[in-house]
C-alpha cells in the first residue's frame, strides 16, 4: 500500500499537484485495533456522525480527516468495523474480505473489495472436485465468518450435484486433529477441502505431518495455496498431493527497489518520532529478499483498492492534466460514487466494480504443489464475462500413478440402479434394472425407467428397443393352406348341395334329413367365413367376424343334429312305445321350432354380449418381451352364454346319437354323428391345451385350423360317406333296402 501511494504521488498524471497522505493500523485483533479506528472516525478526539440539514454544507471542524479506507483484511475484522464507517458513507475498500454477507448493499452500502467474493472460490473448487470424479470429501473450515461462510456456500453449490459432504468440522485453538484425521480414515475419505487462514491451515498439515497422515487430496482456497512458509514444511511432501485455488501473481514493476530502498532507511532516533516510525515500515528483523518471498497472492488487490481510491479521488477533484481542482471540498459519499463507477485500466487489467461492490477483474489460477516446495500451475478459472474453467491433468504428479479416488461407494454397472443408503446419496447399493425397463445415469441415476409400450429392453439395460408388430397376414404360409383349405370346404360343400339337390327323393338324402341338409350344409359354409377373418390386421370387425358367424351358424348346425339324433331315436325306440308323443311331434314340426328357438336364443345372446364389450384388437406384449402380437380379446363374460348354449345342443345331440348306438350296422347316422361329436370334442380339448401353454402368433393360425376342423368333422364324416353311397353304390340308394333294414330291425327288438 505504501508502494502504491509513493507512486500515486509520484505521478504526473493521476491526481496532479495532490499529494495523498495515509494512517496504517496493525487490525491484529478486535480489542486492539479499536483504539485506531476510533481514532480515525474522530473529531478533535470526539466521535461526531454528521448532522446535515438539507442545503446546508457539513462545516470542516465537524468532519473526519477520512476520506477511504483500504482494508482490513479478514472478513471477521472487515464485519466488525464496517458498520462504523457505514453511517456516514465512507468508502471501506477490502483487499481481502470475501465473506458473503458485505456484498449486502443493504447493511453494507459503502463497502467495495479487490478480491473475489467466497461464493467464486467454492465454485473453483466444486468445479475441481467435480472435474476428478470425486463424490467423497471432507470439509474442514476455521471457525470464525470466513470458514463458516466458505461451508455455507459449499453446501449450496454441491446440492444439485454428485458431491456428497462425507465429514465436516469447524477447526479452532482446542480442536482436537487425532480425532478428526481418525474420523476421516473411518470413513475412507481421500479428498480434505482446507477454506480457513493460513495459522489454523499450519497447524492442520503440522497435525497431518505428524500423525503420518498420507495419501490424501488437498484442496486449499486462495488464502494459503502460494504460502511459501506452509509448503516448505517439513514432511509435508508425505501428507499426499495439495491443489489450491489462487489469485495470479502480479509483479508490480519497481516494487523490488522500492523494498530494498525501505530498508536502507534510518529508524527512529527518539520517542517523539515512534509515532510516525510505523509509516516507514519499520521491521529491521527481515531482509528484503524475506518481504518480496511473503505470499503474493493480495499483492494486485491492495494495489487496485488504492488506485481504485485514488482513481475516484481524481474524478472528485476534476484533475485535469497537470491539476486538480483543489477548491472542491471532498466528502466521502462523493469519492464512493466514483468508487463505483470505477472503469480504468490497470496493468492490462480493467478495473470496475458490480452492483454489490464486488469485483468485475480477475481470475484463478488452479496450482499444484510440487515436492521441490515450488508451485506449478495447472489450470485457471475465470468467472466473467462468462465461465471458463481447463485444468492440465498430465502437469499434475499424484502420490499415486493414477487421478486417486475418493468415493463412498463404487459406480455401478451399465444398467444398474442405485439404491441409496442412508441420507448420502453417494453411499448406495446397485440394483439391476428388470425386463422393461432402462437407466439413464445422466438424468437419473437412482430410478430404473420403463420403456413405452411399444418398446422392450432385456434386463440390465441402458435403453429400450422397438418391438416387434406380427400378425398373420394373408401372405403367410399358414394362412394360404386354411384359406385354401376353407374355399375347398366350401366347394366340396356346394357340389354336396348340387348332389343331395339331384338326389332329393332317394332314401339316403332324406334319411340324412331331407331339407334340412341344405340348412345344415349353408351354416357350415357360412360358418367357414369366419376362417378369413383371423388373418391380416386385426380391426375391430375382424374381431366381431372371428366369433360371430361360427358361433352363430355352428349354433343351427348342431341344433339340426340334436333335432336329427332325436327323430333317429323316436323312429326306432319311440315311435313304437309312445306313438302319441311321436304324433304331437310330427303334427306341430317339432325339429323346425328347436332349430328356430336355438339360432333366436343364440343371436339375442350374442347381441347382448357384443352390447356389453364386443371384442376388440388389443396388443400382446406379456409373453414376448421383444415383439408385440396383435390379436383380439377374448371375454369370458360376452362369450360365456353363447359358448354355453352351444355346451348344452352338443351334449344333447353327443346323448341322443349315444342312444341310437345299437341301431342297424348299415344304418349309421347315429354312429356318424356321434363320432363327428368326438372329433369336435377332440379338436377343441387340443386347441384349449395348446391356448394355454402356446403364446406364439401362431397360435392365431391354431384357431382357425381349430375352426376349419370343426367344420370338416361333419362335413367329412356325416355327408361324405352319404355321398359315396348316393355316387359309388346306388343299390343300397332304394327304398327296399332301407325297408328291408328296418324290418330285419323290428324283428329283432320283437323277439
Amino acid at each position: 500500500m505504501r508502494f502504491s501511494v509513493e507512486e500515486i504521488n509520484n505521478s504526473t498524471t493521476l491526481l496532479p499537484n495532490v499529494s495523498l497522505g495515509y494512517d496504517i493500523f496493525d487490525h491484529c485483533s478486535d480489542t486492539g485495533s479499536f483504539p485506531g479506528v476510533f481514532e480515525l472516525i474522530s473529531v478533535n478526539g470526539l466521535i461526531q456522525p454528521w448532522h446535515k440539514s438539507e442545503g446546508q454544507e457539513i462545516p470542516n471542524t465537524t468532519m473526519s480527516k477520512v476520506i477511504a479506507l483500504v482494508g482490513p483484511y479478514t472478513s471477521t475484522h472487515a464485519l466488525t468495523v464496517a458498520p462504523l464507517f457505514m453511517v456516514d458513507l465512507i468508502p471501506l475498500v477490502s483487499y481481502g474480505a470475501s465473506i458473503s454477507d458485505l456484498s449486502k448493499k443493504v447493511n453494507f452500502p459503502s463497502f467495495l473489495r479487490t478480491v473475489h467474493p467466497d461464493k467464486q472460490v467454492i465454485e473453483v473448487i466444486v468445479n475441481i472436485v467435480q472435474h476428478f470424479k470425486w463424490s467423497w470429501v471432507a470439509f474442514l473450515n476455521s471457525d470464525d465468518d470466513f470458514g463458516i461462510d466458505g461451508l455455507e456456500l459449499f453446501l449450496n453449490q454441491i446440492q444439485n450435484t454428485q458431491i456428497c459432504l462425507a465429514y465436516t468440522k469447524s477447526l479452532n485453538e482446542n480442536t482436537n486433529y487425532s480425532q478428526v484425521f481418525k474420523q476421516i480414515e473411518e470413513q475412507m475419505i481421500y479428498v480434505i477441502i482446507v477454506f480457513a487462514p493460513t495459522l489454523t491451515v499450519k497447524q492442520l498439515i503440522g497435525s497431518a505431518i505428524q500423525l503420518n497422515i498420507t495419501q490424501k487430496v488437498w484442496i486449499g482456497d486462495d488464502g494459503w495455496s502460494l504460502n511459501t512458509e506452509l509448503r516448505q514444511m517439513r514432511g509435508v511432501q508425505n501428507i499426499g498431493t495439495v491443489l489450491g485455488v489462487s489469485q495470479p501473481p502480479v509483479t508490480l514493476p519497481g516494487f523490488t527497489d522500492f523494498i530494498y530502498s525501505s530498508q536502507s532507511q534510518i529508524l527512529c532516533e527518539n520517542a517523539e518520532q515512534q509515532k510516525l516510525c510505523n509509516q516507514m515500515c519499520n521491521c529491521s528483523t527481515l531482509t528484503p529478499e524475506e518481504i518480496i518471498s511473503v505470499d503474493p497472492s493480495f499483492i494486485f488487490a491492495v494495489y487496485s483498492a488504492v488506485y481504485a481510491t485514488a482513481n475516484a479521488l481524481h474524478n472528485v477533484l476534476q484533475c485535469g492534466a497537470n491539476k486538480c481542482n483543489t477548491n472542491i471540498t471532498v466528502y466521502p459519499y462523493m469519492v464512493l460514487a466514483k468508487l463505483k463507477k470505477s472503469n480504468f485500466t490497470l496493468l492490462n487489467e480493467t478495473i470496475q466494480f458490480d452492483e454489490n461492490g464486488d469485483p468485475k477483474f480477475g481470475s484463478y489460477l488452479i496450482i499444484v504443489w510440487s515436492d521441490s516446495g515450488t508451485v506449478l500451475e495447472i489450470g485457471h478459472y475465470t468467472p466473467q464475462p462468462s465461465v471458463d474453467f481447463f485444468i492440465n491433468d498430465t502437469k499434475i504428479k499424484w502420490y499415486t500413478n493414477d487421478v486417486p479416488t475418493s468415493l463412498c461407494s463404487q459406480e455401478c454397472p451399465a444398467g444398474h440402479q442405485k439404491h441409496q443408503i442412508g441420507s448420502q446419496k453417494c453411499c448406495f447399493n446397485c440394483e439391476m434394472c428388470p425386463t422393461d425397463t432402462y437407466i439413464n445415469i445422466t438424468v437419473d441415476a437412482y430410478t430404473c425407467v420403463s420403456c413405452k409400450d411399444t418398446e422392450w429392453s432385456e434386463e440390465g439395460s441402458t435403453s429400450c428397443s422397438l418391438r416387434t408388430v406380427q400378425y398373420i397376414t394373408f401372405t403367410d404360409t399358414g394362412a394360404i393352406l386354411l384359406t385354401t383349405g376353407t374355399c375347398a370346404f366350401m366347394g366340396l360343400a356346394l357340389a354336396m348341395c348340387l348332389l343331395f339337390a339331384n338326389n332329393y327323393n332317394t332314401p339316403v338324402v332324406r334319411s340324412a334329413g331331407g331339407p334340412m341338409c341344405f340348412l345344415i350344409l349353408g351354416c357350415l359354409t357360412l360358418c367357414a367365413l369366419s376362417v378369413f377373418f383371423y388373418f391380416g390386421k386385426p380391426t375391430t370387425l375382424f374381431c366381431i367376424m372371428r366369433l360371430l358367424p361360427f358361433i352363430l351358424f355352428y349354433t343351427v348346425c348342431l341344433a339340426c343334429f340334436v333335432v336329427r339324433s332325436f327323430q333317429i331315436v323316436c323312429i326306432f325306440k319311440m315311435a313304437a312305445q309312445f306313438p302319441k308323443l311321436y304324433s304331437l311331434w310330427m303334427k306341430y314340426q317339432g325339429q323346425w321350432l328347436v332349430i328356430t328357438g336355438a339360432f333366436v336364443i343364440q343371436g339375442l345372446l350374442l347381441l347382448c354380449g357384443y352390447c356389453y364389450e364386443p371384442p376388440m384388437p388389443y396388443n400382446e406384449r406379456f409373453w414376448y418381451p421383444d415383439k408385440i402380437i396383435i390379436n383380439c380379446t377374448f371375454n369370458l363374460k360376452t362369450t360365456a352364454g353363447p359358448m354355453a348354449l352351444l355346451v348344452s345342443l352338443c351334449s344333447l345331440c353327443f346323448i341322443f346319437s349315444y342312444m341310437g348306438k345299437d341301431l342297424p350296422k348299415n344304418y349309421n347316422e347315429a354312429k356318424a354323428i356321434t363320432f363327428c361329436l368326438l372329433l369336435l370334442i377332440l379338436t377343441w380339448i387340443i386347441f384349449a391345451t395348446v391356448y394355454m401353454l402356446y403364446h406364439d402368433m401362431l397360435i392365431i393360425t391354431f384357431n382357425a385350423l381349430a375352426v376349419l376342423s370343426s367344420l370338416y368333422s361333419f362335413l367329412l364324416w356325416y355327408f361324405l360317406p352319404k355321398c359315396y353311397i348316393i355316387i359309388f353304390q346306388p343299390h343300397k340308394n332304394t327304398q327296399q333296402y332301407f325297408q328291408g333294414l328296418i324290418q330285419n330291425y323290428t324283428k329283432t327288438i320283437s323277439q
